[in-house]
C-alpha cells in the first residue's frame, strides 16, 4: 500500500510540475487573428473552433447528418480526444465506476474523437479565449484533423453522442494516465505554438495557462 501511495503522490508532484514548464515561452497573442477557446468541465478539457473559416472548414469531415438532430449544426465545435469506454459509458461523473475508470488508467487503444457543436461561444470561467495567427490556427487545425480516422469511403466513422448537438468519431492514439485528454489538448496547443505546460494531464495544468476575464458585476 505505501509504494501506491508514493506512486500516486509521484505522478501528482510530476504532474504539477510539467504543467508549470513552458513549452513555446515567447509565445503573446496576437492583437488580431483567429479567436479560439479552451474548455473544460473540470476533469476533462477541448479547444473550440470556427467550424469554417479562411485556414481550416470541418464541414468536409463533421457534417449535420453525424447529429441526433441536424438542427444543432452550428458555428462552431469543442473538439476534445479522449478513452472510448470512458467517454460512452460516463455521460456523467455518477457513472463513473471503478472499472471504468481502472480501465482508462492502465491503459486503452481503443480512443474516440468528441465533437460538440456551439453557437457563437463567449467567455465563461469554463471558457477561456485565445487568440492566434492564422498560421499558428492552420498548424493547430491540421494537428487535430490528423487525430481522426477516416474510414474506406473516406469519411469519419461517425456515432451519435449524448444528446442531440455531439457526436462521437473514430480516432488514432492510446490512452494512459501519461497520456489522458488534457495531454491531448496539451500537445495539440504546443504544437501550435501557443505557450503550454509540457506535460498535462490535468484539467488544471491546461487552463492555467489562460487566466478568466473578470467580469464586472
Amino acid at each position: 500500500m505505501a509504494w501506491l501511495i508514493l506512486a500516486i503522490g509521484l505522478y501528482f508532484g510530476a504532474a504539477l510540475a510539467g504543467s508549470l514548464i513552458a513549452a513555446n515561452a515567447g509565445w503573446r497573442q496576437p492583437d488580431t487573428g483567429v479567436e479560439i477557446w479552451v474548455e473544460t468541465n473540470g476533469v476533462h478539457t477541448g479547444i473550440v473552433m470556427p467550424i469554417a473559416n479562411a485556414q481550416a472548414d470541418w464541414r468536409d469531415l463533421l457534417r449535420p447528418e453525424d447529429l441526433r438532430d441536424p438542427r444543432y449544426y452550428s458555428t462552431h465545435v469543442l473538439i476534445a480526444w479522449g478513452e472510448a469506454r470512458f467517454y460512452r459509458e460516463t455521460e456523467t461523473w455518477a457513472d463513473l465506476t471503478p472499472a471504468i475508470a481502472w480501465n482508462a488508467a492502465t491503459g486503452s487503444d481503443e480512443v474516440l474523437m468528441h465533437v460538440d457543436f456551439l453557437y457563437r461561444p463567449g467567455p465563461e470561467p469554463y471558457r477561456r479565449r485565445v487568440m492566434v495567427t492564422p498560421q499558428q490556427y492552420s498548424r493547430l487545425a491540421a494537428a487535430i484533423r490528423a487525430q481522426f480516422s477516416i474510414g474506406p469511403d473516406g469519411r469519419a466513422q461517425s456515432s451519435f453522442g449524448y444528446g442531440p448537438a455531439d457526436a462521437f468519431y473514430a480516432a488514432h492514439g492510446s490512452y494512459s494516465v501519461f497520456n489522458t485528454c488534457n495531454s491531448w489538448t496539451g500537445r495539440m496547443l504546443r504544437k501550435a505554438g501557443v505557450t503550454m505546460g509540457v506535460w498535462t494531464p490535468m484539467a488544471d495544468g491546461v487552463m492555467r495557462w489562460f487566466p478568466a476575464v473578470r467580469t464586472q458585476r
